[in-house]
Formats: C-alpha cells, structure tokens, sequence
C-alpha cells in the first residue's frame, strides 16, 4: 500500500543525513519515478522534504522534523493504515481521522500506539482482487463501523432472501470489502456459536451496547475471509471438463482458472504419455466460464470433453485460422 511506503520513506530519511534517489528506489524496490512522485506528495502535504540536484544530490528532511512526527491520535494512526483505500475511510465514516492522519507518518509513534496497524488490519480488510463493481455505501455502515472499532456488541435487524426479518446479537469483529459489497464478519452465540458474515446492506437497524465485547485475539480476519472465499469459489464450480494438456499447458493452467482447482487437478493427473501430455479432469464454474479461460491456454490444451465444449474449441480454431490465412 502507497502509504506504508510513505512512511518508510519518510523513516529512511529521518535516519540519513541524506539519500539519493537510487538509494531509496532500492530500499523502497520502486523506481526512482515512483520515488520522486512520492516526495512530491509529502511535500504537498506539508512534510519538509528538501532535493539537492545534481552528481551528488538527493533527498533530505529539512532539520528538526523528527519532533514533528509523533502527534498521531489513535484515531488518526488507525485509519492511516488505511489511507490506501480513501473511498472505503469515506464509506466508514473515517474520512475526517484519515485526512487528519495523511502523512503525519512517523518513526516515532507514541509507544501506546504501537498496535495501531494490528488494530486495523484486525477489523478491516480489503479484499481487493478480482469481480469489482461499485455499489452505493449502505446506510448503516458507519455505525456497524464504529462498534467493530470500539468492540461493542450490536443488536441488528437483518433482512432475509425470503423478505423476513431475523433479530441478531453479534459481536462485530471486522468489516470486509469486496467487488464493492460491505461485509460484516461477526461472533454470533445464541443457536451454533461461531463466527458468521453478514451482508451490511442487508441491516435494517443496528444498535451498538455500551459495553464491550472480550474480543479473541487468536481470531485472524483475512484468514477468516479467505477461507470463506475460498469456500464460496469450490461451491461455484458446478460442471467438469476433460481436457489433454502439454507440460506448459500444466503449468500454466492455475493461472487461467480457479488457482486451487488447477493445482489439485494437475497434481491428482496421471502418467503423462509418449508426447508427455496429461489428461485431467477440471472442475469449472460453467461452460462459457471455461471457454473464456480455457482460450487462454492455446495449444497446450485440448478440449475432449464435453462435445459442446470441443466444438466450440473447434470453431474458434477455425475462426483464428482464417483471420490467418491458414488452412
């Protein structure tokens, strides 16, 4: 994230008289572009970061700002670990800390401050890659954010599929987002204990205690998540397709299609045969899925089965032959 980088800049040269650009390009593994695009925005944003040019020249910190460097609240240091992602701060309702946070980064954090970046990335995660879709904010999301920041139980109103309401007491744990959808990922005790993940859209009324909940430390949110999501991946992967691949097209096959079901589908495969070919069975979330990725692969695949599937292979082969003059 842009902004631990800020701050290890900003660290690095707190701790040298100065560094040039190539120093910290190798100490921050970013390109000297990249480095002096971030001293501009510290400079912008009122940190005193001097260029010397020249042969010998680079950067340094204009004297005495160390002591700058340590008027980070706990609100502020919290959100500044999630500086990277300002429209998710917005949505929270920690716009105000984060933008009161934005490069006050320091080296010196106040020793009972030390746990912030733990305390957000126990509450917060972004789950950033693949399906993205922007969706308005829910209503009460910066009230189900406040009490997983102060660790308050809610009572929420939850609305189901079928239109009806369930009446839930949670211990909030941690907000995740996702393709654009909040999710609350909460303790819940009452029937089967364990922790459960709540679409924060679906809340029609959230009322935090005023006390607070003993939260498990041992509980790892994005641990949590992944699991789930990796869960919810295997439980879309309704059909099957029996292809032949080259050793290429082995390796190459996680990278196409759902990562975990490529890597258990090559390693459960048999002897390869005389041309050191495979033949395996993957499991796809749908046909037009499979074709989309499979594609990608080219000749270290063949399709076998199902007939549709080849024959749709067969024809985008033709198609490719003659935008080729092949054939």
């Amino acid at each position: 994230m842009r902004a631990a980088r800020l701050i290890k800049l900003v660290l690095l040269l707190q701790s040298r008289a100065s560094m040039t650009g190539g120093e910290l390009a190798r100490r921050l593994e970013v390109s000297e572009r990249t480095v002096a695009r971030d001293v501009l925005a510290l400079s912008e944003a009122g940190i005193p970061v001097y260029a010397d040019r020249g042969r010998t020249g680079g950067y340094r910190l204009v004297g005495g700002y160390r002591t700058r460097l340590t008027g980070l609240g706990r609100t502020e240091a919290e959100a500044l670990f999630l500086s990277g992602v300002p429209s998710a701060l917005r949505e929270m309702g920690l716009a105000d800390a984060a933008s009161a946070a934005r490069l006050k980064v320091s080296a010196a954090l106040l020793p009972e401050l030390g746990d912030a970046p733990a305390t957000a990335a126990q509450r917060f995660h972004l789950d950033a890659p693949g399906w993205w879709q922007p969706a308005d904010p829910p209503p009460l999301l910066p009230a189900v954010a406040e009490a997983v920041w102060d660790d308050r139980p809610l009572t929420a109103r939850y609305g189901r599929r079928d239109g009806t309401e369930a009446e839930r007491e949670l211990e909030p744990y941690g907000l995740v987002l996702k393709a654009g959808v909040w999710y609350l990922i909460a303790h819940v005790t009452a029937d089967r204990p364990g922790h459960r993940v709540y679409r924060v859209d679906r809340f029609t009324a959230v009322a935090a205690g005023t006390g607070h909940f003993d939260r498990d430390e041992s509980f790892d949110l994005s641990a949590f998540w992944e699991e789930r999501a990796a869960q919810f991946a295997r439980s879309l992967l309704r059909e099957t397709v029996v292809l032949r691949l080259t050793p290429e097209g082995a390796r190459r096959l996680p990278y196409v299609t759902d990562r975990q079901a490529g890597r258990d589908t090559v390693e459960g495969a048999g002897a390869a045969d005389a041309a050191g070919w495979i033949t395996v069975t993957l499991p796809v979330e749908s046909l037009d899925v499979a074709q989309e990725q499979l594609l990608a692969l080219g000749p270290e695949a063949e399709v076998v089965e199902p007939a549709e599937l080849r024959g749709r292979f067969a024809e985008a082969a033709r198609r490719s032959a003659g935008l080729y003059g092949v054939g």
